[in-house]
C-alpha cells in the first residue's frame, strides 16, 4: 500500500478553505469543522483555520499569495508540520505551496485516503485503497516532477524528469491495472457469497459517517461490530443473519459516506457498495444532533443516485436523540413545550418520508423496541411482494 502523506501521530496542522461563488461562508466553516475532525481521526490536531474570499481558486496556489504568506509566518512562528486544504488540490498546486511555505501540505482527498488506508483490515479494503491511492497519484506524478524538470522551452529543456514522469506513469498505470485485475477476481468471490445468501430479504444501513450505523447494528443484530466515535470506524461490509419472531434476514453495515467523497474512493468501493445496490431495503441513520444533518441526509441521498441505489424502500432512522435534545433544549423548559417542540419535529418528518422514520437514541436505547417492529413489518411485507403465493415464509 502507498505509504505517500501518511500522517504520524500528534502532528500539529492548520487547516485551508475557500469561499467563492459556490461555497458560502456558512458552508465552508462547516466543512472545515469536519476536516478538522477527519484531521483528529488521522492523529493530528487542527490548530487555526484559514479562510479566504476568492471568486475561484489560484491556478498555481489555489489561495492568493498574500493569504499564502500569512500561512506560511504563522507554521513557522508555531511549528506547524502539516497544511491541509479542504478541497482537492494539483499536483503543482501542492509543489508550489510546499516551496511557498516549506510545509508539508495535503488536501482533503489525500486525508481521506490516509484514513482508509489506516482503517483497512481485510483483503478486499486493502486492494480498494490501494487503487484509490495509485488513481488519485497518477493526475499528479507531473506536477510532483516539476522540481527535476528544466525552466523554459525548446531545446535542451527535455531534461530527465520528463524521463522520470513516463516511466513513474507506466509503473503507476500497471499497478492500477494489477489491483483491477486482483478487485476483480475479490468481487467475483463477494458477488458468489452474496448469491449463496439464497432467498433471505437483505436490508443494508446506510448514511453519513459517524451517525451510528455500527452501534445500531450492534443493538439490532446482538452482535459486536467496531463501533467509535470517529470518522470511517467501519469500511468492510459486516453481514448478520438476524431472527425477529420467526422471521430472518439479512442485516449488512456499510461504510459511511461524506461530503466531497473522492470519485476514486467510490469506483474503488464498488464491491463494497454492491451491498446497498443489492438490498431490498435501505435503512438511512441520521444524526439528528449534529447541526447540518439535513444537509448530510442530502449528500447519502446524492451518493444513494450515483451508485443507482435510490430507488429501494427506506426507512430513516434519526439516531442521537439524546444529544439532539441536549442541543436544542434549555434545561429549565417546561416539559409541556418540550414534548410540544418534539411531537412537530416527529410529525414534520413522518410527512416528509411518508410515515417511514423512527425516532431513536442507540446510545441510550431509546425506542429500539418500536424500531425492531418497524423494521419486522418492512422485511414481512418484503417477503410477502416476493413470494405471495406462500402464507407463512418460514
Amino acid at each position: 500500500m502507498i505509504e505517500k502523506n501518511n500522517i504520524q501521530q500528534e502532528e500539529r496542522a492548520v487547516l485551508v478553505g475557500l469561499v467563492h461563488k459556490t461555497q458560502t461562508e456558512t458552508q465552508l466553516k462547516e466543512y472545515l469543522d469536519e476536516l478538522a475532525f477527519l484531521a483528529e481521526t488521522a492523529g493530528a490536531t487542527a490548530e487555526k483555520s484559514f479562510i479566504q474570499k476568492l471568486p475561484r481558486p489560484d491556478s498555481r496556489t489555489f489561495v492568493g499569495k498574500g493569504k499564502l504568506e500569512e500561512i506560511r509566518e504563522y507554521v513557522k512562528a508555531k511549528g506547524i508540520n502539516l497544511v491541509i486544504f479542504d478541497d482537492e488540490l494539483t499536483g503543482s498546486q501542492i509543489i508550489n505551496i510546499e516551496k511557498a511555505i516549506n510545509t508539508k501540505t495535503i488536501d482533503r482527498s489525500d486525508l481521506i485516503l490516509d484514513i482508509f488506508a489506516r482503517r483497512a483490515k481485510t483483503a478486499q479494503a486493502k486492494v480498494q485503497v490501494e487503487l484509490a491511492q495509485y488513481q488519485y497519484l497518477l493526475p499528479r506524478l507531473k506536477g510532483m516532477w516539476q522540481h527535476l524538470e528544466r525552466q523554459g522551452g525548446g531545446i535542451g529543456s527535455r531534461g530527465p524528469g520528463e524521463t522520470e514522469i513516463e516511466t513513474d506513469r507506466r509503473i503507476v498505470k500497471d499497478k492500477i491495472a494489477l489491483l483491477r485485475k486482483r478487485l476483480a477476481e475479490i468481487d467475483k468471490q463477494s458477488f458468489t457469497q452474496r448469491k449463496e445468501r439464497g432467498t433471505y430479504v437483505r436490508v443494508a444501513l446506510v448514511g453519513y459517517t459517524n451517525v451510528g450505523k455500527s452501534t445500531l447494528m450492534n443493538l439490532l443484530s446482538k452482535s459486536e461490530v467496531f463501533a467509535e466515535n470517529k470518522l470511517f470506524a467501519t469500511l468492510d461490509t459486516t453481514t448478520r443473519k438476524i431472527v425477529y419472531e420467526q422471521t430472518p434476514f439479512l442485516l449488512s453495515d456499510t461504510v459511511g459516506f461524506i461530503r466531497k467523497l473522492p470519485h476514486h474512493l467510490v469506483e474503488s468501493f464498488k464491491s463494497t457498495l454492491d451491498e446497498v445496490r443489492e438490498a431490498d431495503c435501505l435503512l438511512h441513520v441520521v444524526d439528528i444532533s449534529h447541526p447540518a444533518y439535513e444537509d448530510q441526509m442530502g449528500v447519502v441521498n446524492k451518493t444513494l443516485q450515483e451508485i443507482k441505489a435510490f430507488d429501494k424502500p427506506v426507512l430513516t432512522i434519526f439516531n442521537k436523540m439524546d444529544l439532539y435534545e441536549e442541543r436544542v433544549f434549555d434545561p429549565w423548559l417546561d416539559e409541556e413545550v418540550k414534548q410540544d417542540l418534539l411531537n412537530q419535529l416527529q410529525k414534520r418528518w413522518e410527512t416528509e418520508t411518508n410515515g417511514t422514520c423512527v425516532f431513536v437514541s442507540a446510545t441510550e436505547r431509546r425506542n429500539i423496541e418500536a424500531l425492531r417492529e418497524t423494521i419486522l413489518k418492512k422485511v414481512k411485507s418484503l417477503y410477502e411482494e416476493r413470494y405471495p403465493y406462500l402464507t407463512n415464509f418460514y
